[in-house]
């Protein structure tokens, strides 16, 4: 399909972006995971060999992704939901344990994150929503609470794997897409007050997670303790300045600061790339966030269609995560557990950042070949 040469081809510049984020995540980790995976495997590399892994799955699942037309994901929107939320069922009880969270199911070769794969299908399934019910969304109360009500069910779900970050993002997918769709604004006052009050009362009935928010708030406080990741980031940071100290040359890596590889390594970037590395991946993720947003627009512009709910979501779920990550390896968020999309080590979160990639590089193709249906 990508191949064809009668008419326009893919979007070469969203596929370079994400090329050049997956060219610096092996970079990357290549510097970050090396104490870990000599201290753990025995081996320098371990970590990075199943990191290439994951990417060469990802890319895979990419290939597969940009093939099938967009019109066969929204026929199967709800299916692909309803399987993920059995995953999500399945992770609370057969799932992998790890820091106190229950995230994982383990398959052998790798391990699955289900909430990760959630994202995705709930791009989805609500652009399949938004797309199909759009007057209901618009006119009607209960357009507005069926969404909330399957939102808070799925919130119930991650919120006991611990899964904080993804419920946030997820969330703000959910109130993205119903907002471009014109729902009303006093519907968002409603909902915004019960999850603001919901979010309180799991900080403050929920001790680890009120001392995210206190360490967040004066991580020097106690630096040993619960501010010890958050000030061993920030030192990483400091230690970067401008131009950074050179790649390979992190002194964090080495086992001061933990999950150097995995959610901050954020701060790793920051400390071997300085500044301007950082503002050199941020200019990639913000580029794929416009691509995505534009892309969206451009054939919501027609109508309410699938494909440009779909665009926008993607665009709010790269959006969110670069947002959280980087907040939160910068200390101006509380913890939260998400990857830098495309960057971080993490095979579910690749997989679903590749496809997602290709995804908007199919929707780009189809607009271009006359394929969608813009009403």
């Amino acid at each position: 399909m990508m191949a064809q040469r009668s008419g326009p081809g893919y979007d070469r510049a969203l596929f370079c972006a994400a090329a050049l984020l997956m060219l610096v995540s092996v970079v990357l980790i290549a510097s970050a995971s090396v104490m870990e995976s000599k201290s753990l495997y025995g081996s320098e590399f371990f970590l990075l060999k199943k990191h290439v892994a994951s990417m060469c799955v990802a890319l895979g699942a990419a290939f597969v992704t940009a093939m099938v037309p967009t019109r066969i994901w929204q026929r199967y929107a709800m299916h692909m939901l309803l399987l993920n939320a059995l995953l999500l069922v399945l992770v609370l009880v057969v799932g992998r344990n790890v820091n106190e969270a229950r995230r994982w199911i383990n398959l052998g070769v790798f391990n699955v994150q289900p909430a990760e794969f959630m994202k995705l299908c709930w791009i989805i399934y609500f652009s399949s929503f938004a797309s199909r019910k759009i007057e209901e969304v618009r006119t009607k109360i209960k357009g507005f609470l069926k969404p909330m009500v399957l939102l808070a069910v799925v919130a119930v779900l991650l919120l006991e794997e611990p899964d904080f970050g993804s419920c946030v993002v997820i969330a703000a997918i959910c109130m993205g897409i119903l907002w471009i769709a014109g729902s009303p604004i006093i519907y968002y006052g409603m909902a915004l007050s019960a999850l603001a009050a919901a979010g309180i009362f799991m900080v403050v009935t929920q001790p680890y997670r009120l001392r995210r928010v206190t360490s967040f708030l004066d991580p020097w406080a106690d630096q040993f303790g619960a501010g010890y990741q958050l000030t061993q980031s920030l030192m990483a940071f400091g230690r970067g300045g401008l131009t950074g100290q050179g790649l390979g040359n992190s002194i964090q890596k080495l086992g001061y600061l933990p999950e150097a590889h995995t959610d901050f390594v954020t701060a790793i970037l920051g400390e071997e790339a300085g500044f301007i590395g950082m503002c050199v991946v941020i200019a990639l993720e913000f580029f794929i966030v416009v691509k995505s947003l534009r892309l969206g627009f451009g054939i919501l512009k027609n109508g309410p269609v699938f494909q440009g709910f779909v665009s926008v979501g993607i665009g709010l779920l790269f959006c969110m995560q670069t947002t959280i990550n980087i907040g939160v390896a910068s200390g101006a968020l509380p913890t939260k557990g998400l990857t830098l999309p495309l960057v971080s080590f993490g095979g579910s979160s690749m997989i679903v950042c590749c496809s997602a990639v290709a995804v908007l590089l199919r929707i780009d193709f189809e607009l271009k070949h006359h394929q969608i249906d813009l009403g």
